[in-house]
């Protein structure tokens, strides 16, 4: 692909000052979804999609607890708002399948004309498996795998993180016209556990201290464009994703300076904006309103038209946790119940789950909503009372902790939850993304949790059966010295 002569560094400082046009409204573009869909009593009957009865059902389906349940309905639902982004030109809306990879989710979203955002060769595979045509699907990855190329004649999409990355996929294709696509840090990010945009977090993956995609400048000073000139590419699309959890308003901000990238290369035609739209979990946290910050940004994309010779990008967006975050429960079980005195003292309750199975909390402190049910799985033994407790995970680690504190990751935090008894229901809601995708399941030996999904008539269907606990050990090997 030969790249436009024209100055590259002024073709990007001019629309990145008309960004600036392009200012978020003082009223943030946030909706509080979840404190619609949580009672504000110590001792719900239901939590955001499950009873004790749907529960108990849960149960009985997997043979026991733990388990992961979803709600289809919620998928559904949540899967059309995505769908109605606002958008000028056209819109691909790819799941960030890292986010719940089983592959009846992958599915129900595949019905739905939702596409794939991979981050492995694996993953590629993984969505394949599940019926995803190779078409559908977009590779975004921190380790390009050996057999991209194999991949990419199948015809799945791959976009270049990295200058090595962008090289060795030159190599292979050079002469050839390839399409490709190309991540750039667009020098900002934005995650829910950090206000900082340009320093080190978990959720963070633009800026400085983000290792992913090509920095931005290597794209303004034609490193990029010549690597793609020499090795007769073509680009088709630019991916930029600032964070999971990300601020709203920096988020649209990166949108819009994000075409300045897109004008650089005459080929690109669509511009891949990535995910991380903040899903409010608990009762009183917002959740960003797609609608709002969806239209200033088709608008842009207009803008981009007009000044571009009438070039229409098309839109792509990677949502994850918007799409399943709040569509799927973890449910153990009250397994022991202990307690200790004095200044600071606490009661404990001990889940058969824990860090094996939802390893947010530990990781980033974050907090999960958490209902109490009856072991009967009757709403009728609800009941009145009520306690303050902390809700601790089955691993030998002190950090398997599911009630930190607010912002004190390290801290114990206490939850008003109905008294419960040994043996009683816990449902952990908000645990459909980077839970049973991203869980530490073997440690301490302990199996992998199955999966069930709720059906709309209410119907629960096992979607991956608890791990057998021989397979834990299945492929160890033993050296004929110690046979």
């Amino acid at each position: 692909m030969k790249v436009s002569s024209y100055a590259l560094l002024s073709t990007v400082l001019g629309l990145t000052q008309r960004c600036t046009a392009f200012a978020p409204s003082n009223q943030k573009p946030m909706t509080t979804i979840t404190q619609l869909q949580m009672s504000s009593s110590n001792n719900p009957s239901e939590s955001v999609f499950l009873t004790p009865e749907s529960a108990k059902k849960c149960i009985d389906v997997a043979e026991g607890t733990p388990l992961y349940a979803y709600s289809a309905s919620k998928l559904t639902e949540n899967a059309d708002a995505c769908l109605a982004f606002p958008n000028a030109y056209g819109l691909t809306v790819r799941y960030a399948m890292k986010a719940c990879p089983n592959g009846s989710i992958l599915k129900l979203f595949h019905k739905k004309g939702i596409h794939i955002d991979a981050s492995s060769g694996f993953e590629v595979r993984r969505a394949m498996a599940a019926g995803v045509p190779p078409e559908n699907i977009s590779l975004s990855t921190q380790e390009l795998p050996n057999d991209f190329a194999e991949l990419v004649d199948m015809g799945v999409k791959v976009n270049a993180c990295s200058i090595s990355q962008l090289e060795r996929f030159g190599q292979h294709y050079a002469g050839t016209g390839q399409k490709v696509g190309v991540r750039v840090n667009p020098g900002v990010g934005s995650g829910g556990f950090s206000s900082s945009t340009t320093g080190f977090s978990k959720t963070n993956v633009g800026g400085p201290s983000s290792s992913f995609g090509i920095w931005h400048t290597l794209v303004e000073d034609g490193t990029v464009p010549d690597i793609v000139e020499k090795y007769g590419l073509t680009v088709e699309r630019i991916h930029t994703h600032i964070g999971s959890g990300s601020d709203p308003a920096i988020w649209q901000q990166v949108a819009t300076k994000s075409l300045s990238f897109c004008a650089i290369f005459p080929s690109v035609t669509a511009l891949n904006l990535g995910g991380g739209y903040k899903v409010g979990r608990n009762p009183g946290e917002p959740s960003t309103d797609l609608q709002e910050i969806g239209k200033p940004v088709a608008e842009a994309f207009k803008t981009f038209a007009e000044e571009n010779d009438g070039r229409e990008l098309k839109l792509e967006i990677e949502p994850g946790t918007y799409l399943v975050a709040m569509a799927g429960a973890l449910v153990s079980t009250v397994q022991d119940k202990v307690h200790t005195t004095g200044d600071g003292g606490h009661v404990f309750l001990k889940m058969d789950a824990g860090m094996t199975d939802v390893l947010r909390p530990s990781l980033y402190g974050a907090i999960h909503p958490i209902t109490i049910f009856p072991e009967s799985g009757d709403s009728n033994d609800v009941g009145d009372e009520a306690e303050s407790v902390v809700v601790v995970g089955h691993c030998c680690e002190s950090g398997d902790l599911m009630t930190p504190q607010e912002g004190e990751p390290e801290a114990l935090g206490e939850r008003a939850l109905r008294k419960a008894a040994i043996g009683d229901i816990i449902v952990m809601d908000g645990s459909g993304a980077y839970c049973a995708g991203m869980s530490t399941k073997n440690y301490n030996s302990f199996p992998e949790a199955p999966e069930v999904l709720v059906d709309d008539s209410g119907d629960v269907h096992l979607i991956r059966a608890r791990q057998p606990v021989e397979q834990i050990w299945a492929n160890e090997c033993t050296p004929a010295s110690l046979a």
